[in-house]
């Protein structure tokens, strides 16, 4: 097992660069300005709306809805939290699955189960109003989008355990999902079916008072896989124009229902997979941007700005997906340190906007970089590598972090989050998913020591 430094044990913004420019000699940071000339607090104009500051919060993947796809106490307390970041841009704060049967876990809120599914999207729209006037942030100085999806091979819609849908066989995949037969995979006709029930998702969104929807492209689920469905025959599957054919569907279907209405994209630009999108042949660990660029080329003439990046999955490459110190229950520990998987999406992000510059991306994987997350977001944003830098797990302990920033504050070090996994442990053992360690409301929950009794065992460390 490899060993590492924790982010938290460098001693100095020098400390920290030092071993960043030792992973990769361009990665940089800034000793922090001060705040109101912090690129970060720069606004950014987006087709009419203009933001006041870079930064984001990343969709989540709930785990704490009602079985007929509304939100609890809990997923209402989340967004308001979200609110109260002062982040500008809210990029698709929930997964919303377009049906129940493509949920990724009971729990996700999705439409189709419940008598006004609008009402909820209302109540999430409240919360999160509510949270961003404590911020001191105007409803019209922010973005805030909905996040569409379908699980497609991932997906676990009831407690009877995995349901999965596919585009194509793949023995590694099939295996993690249990699948045995051509029967899990989607025919043509199910899938021309599908734009309808995005469009009508939209319209949903757009009567709760949603800025833009997301149409997910990432992480290994429906729009994700089918853009690497190059075994699959027929109209969906083999060329790139076929591969893309059901998000060009949807996309013309949206339009259709919600003219004006803005459309993001959250993409892994690369994977870690055999058979992956964006993935050199024959090394599933080595990129090849040429299709990915082709994805963005086509979004470009689309009309559609706006691109969230990423890269693989949480299934399958977890510590380059999602950087962390700490595995969750099912897991196994980084074999190397996971500031080299940061790395990753740093220089993906760069090479993406270099390529497009009229585009507008979101950077992942800052979360594990913890003290030094706005040191190196302000020299990434200061340098046109990226234009807003998203927080995902942070948003769990540490909300007002981005606040705090804008405002000159100083960190609060025991709100920040440290990888523990324990957001992912919970839900995958039958709990909900919050920050157990950080978050005083879910650290006195009886479920706590339950998720702490689950961790493995830590990773060698420095």
């Amino acid at each position: 097992m490899s060993s590492f430094r924790l982010p938290a044990t460098y001693g100095s913004v020098a400390e920290f660069r030092d071993r960043l420019q030792e992973i990769e000699p361009s990665l940089d940071c800034t000793d922090l300005v001060e705040s109101s000339a912090s690129p970060l607090a720069a606004s950014c104009e987006i087709d009419g709306h203009t933001l006041v500051n870079r930064w984001a919060v990343q969709p989540m993947e709930g785990w704490d809805g009602t079985e007929d796809g509304n939100p609890t106490e809990d997923t209402l307390r989340r967004w308001y939290r979200f609110g109260l970041s002062g982040a500008a841009l809210v990029w698709g704060g929930e997964a919303y699955a377009v049906c129940p049967e493509g949920r990724a876990n009971p729990n996700q809120l999705h439409q189709g189960s419940c008598d006004d599914p609008v009402a909820g999207l209302k109540l999430l729209m409240a919360e999160l109003r509510r949270g961003q006037v404590e911020a001191g942030l105007a409803a019209e100085d922010s973005l805030v989008g909905l996040q569409l999806t379908h699980s497609g091979r991932w997906s676990c819609p009831t407690a009877a355990g995995p349901a999965p849908r596919t585009m194509f066989r793949h023995e590694f995949l099939d295996q993690k999902v249990g699948v045995d037969s051509d029967a899990a995979m989607f025919t043509d006709v199910e899938l021309q079916a599908l734009p309808a029930l995005y469009a009508a998702a939209a319209e949903k969104a757009v009567a709760a008072g949603f800025d833009f929807v997301d149409i997910k492209c990432c992480h290994g689920y429906l729009l994700h896989e089918c853009l690497a469905a190059t075994t699959r025959p027929g109209p969906y599957g083999g060329s790139f124009e076929n591969r893309t054919r059901l998000f060009r569907e949807i996309v013309a279907a949206v339009r259709e229902a919600c003219p004006g209405l803005l459309i993001g994209v959250r993409l892994s630009v690369t994977d870690e997979l055999d058979q992956g999108f964006g993935v050199q042949a024959g090394d599933k660990t080595a990129d090849n941007l040429e299709e990915p660029f082709a994805f963005l080329s086509l979004l470009q003439e689309m009309g559609i700005r706006l691109v969230n990046q990423t890269l693989g999955s949480p299934y399958y490459c977890p510590h380059v997906q999602r950087p962390a110190a700490f595995a969750p229950s099912d897991g196994a520990p980084p074999t190397t340190d996971p500031l080299i998987a940061v790395a990753k999406h740093l220089l993906l992000a760069r090479r993406c906007k270099q390529a497009f510059p009229e585009m507008l991306f979101v950077g992942t994987g800052y979360t594990y970089l913890q003290e030094y997350t706005a040191h190196v977001a302000e020299h990434e944003v200061g340098n046109q590598h990226v234009d807003f830098v998203g927080l995902g797990r942070m948003m769990l302990s540490y909300p007002d972090m981005p606040a705090d920033h804008l405002a000159g504050k100083t960190f609060q070090r025991k709100k920040i989050c440290r990888t523990f996994s324990d957001c992912t442990t919970g839900p995958r053992n039958g709990m909900r998913s919050g920050c157990y360690p950080l978050d005083p409301e879910y650290r006195q929950r009886p479920e706590a020591k339950q998720v702490r009794a689950l961790r493995p065992a830590p990773p060698s460390r420095k």
